[in-house]
C-alpha cells in the first residue's frame, strides 16, 4: 500500500514538474509598441527589419501550445496575440503587398489567406481560420474577440500597439469594442441612422446571443440608438492597414 502510494505521489509530481505555464508575450508587446501608432497603423517596414524579433516571439507561441492548467483568460490572451502576430508574419513575408487579400487564392475555405496553415503550434498545423473560428469563437464564445483580431485592413478594428494579456485581458477587449464602435471610419453612428461595419451583419449571431444588436451597439457607442434606427452596413476596405 505504502508503494502504491509513493507511486502516485510520484506520478502527480511529475505531471505538475511538466506542466508548461503562460508564455510571456512581453516580446510582442515591445514589437507592438515600436512599430504600431497609436492610429493602428503598421510599420510593416519595421517588422521585416526586426524579423529576428518577431520569430523569436512566433517561436515562443509555437512551443508553448496552451494547457489544460492555464487560465481560460491566458488561454484566450494566447490565442489572439498568436492571431495577430502571425497575421503580421503573413504580410511580412510577402511585403511588399497592398492588401492581405493578394496573397494565396480567392477560393473560400480552400487557399485564401486565412486557410494557407503556415502555423505551426505545438507541433500542429494551423490556419488563420483554425484560430480565429475553430477556437476562439467556438470556445470562448465571446464576440469581443472581433475587436481584438486584425486582419492587417483599414477596416478591421485597430491593432493595439500592447499586447493582449491575462490580467488586463477584460478591460483590454472593452476597451477594444469602444475603440471599434466610436471610430467614425469603421461605424457612423447617428441616433436616426448607424453605418456600421459589416463584422455586423457577418457576425450577427455572435452579437445578438444575449440580446438584440441595438443593445449591444449601445452597450459601446457613445451615441445611442434604438429600433427605429436605420441600420446600414460599410462596405469593407481591404486595404493594408499600413503607416504611410
Amino acid at each position: 500500500m505504502k508503494k502504491i502510494l509513493i507511486i502516485i505521489v510520484s506520478y502527480f509530481f511529475v505531471s505538475f514538474s511538466f506542466a508548461q505555464n503562460a508564455p510571456s508575450h512581453q516580446k510582442w508587446d515591445k514589437l507592438l509598441k515600436k512599430y504600431v501608432n497609436g492610429s493602428g497603423l503598421v510599420n510593416y517596414k519595421g517588422f521585416k527589419n526586426d524579423n529576428a524579433e518577431l520569430n523569436a516571439y512566433l517561436k515562443t507561441l509555437s512551443d508553448n501550445a496552451p494547457q489544460k492548467n492555464w487560465s481560460a483568460n491566458e488561454q484566450k490572451a494566447y490565442w489572439i496575440n498568436a492571431y495577430n502576430a502571425f497575421t503580421v508574419s503573413l504580410i511580412v513575408s510577402k511585403y511588399p503587398v497592398k492588401s492581405i487579400k493578394d496573397i494565396g487564392g480567392k477560393i473560400y475555405k480552400v487557399n485564401t489567406p486565412w486557410d494557407i496553415k503556415f502555423i505551426t503550434i505545438g507541433g500542429k498545423k494551423y490556419d488563420l481560420n483554425n484560430i480565429e473560428h475553430g477556437i476562439l469563437r467556438k470556445k470562448y464564445d465571446d464576440p469581443r474577440i472581433h475587436f481584438a483580431l486584425v486582419c492587417a485592413a483599414i477596416s478591421c478594428p485597430r491593432l493595439r500597439n500592447e499586447a493582449y494579456t491575462a490580467a488586463k485581458l477584460d478591460a483590454q477587449l472593452e476597451a477594444a469594442g469602444k475603440d471599434f464602435l466610436n471610430d467614425t471610419a469603421k461605424n457612423n453612428i447617428r441616433a436616426d441612422q448607424a453605418d456600421l461595419s459589416k463584422y455586423f451583419t457577418w457576425y450577427q449571431g455572435d452579437f445578438t446571443k444575449k440580446g438584440s444588436l441595438v443593445e449591444f451597439i449601445n452597450k459601446y457607442s457613445q451615441i445611442k440608438i434604438d429600433n427605429n434606427t436605420k441600420i446600414n452596413y460599410l462596405d469593407y476596405n481591404w486595404s493594408l492597414n499600413e503607416q504611410k
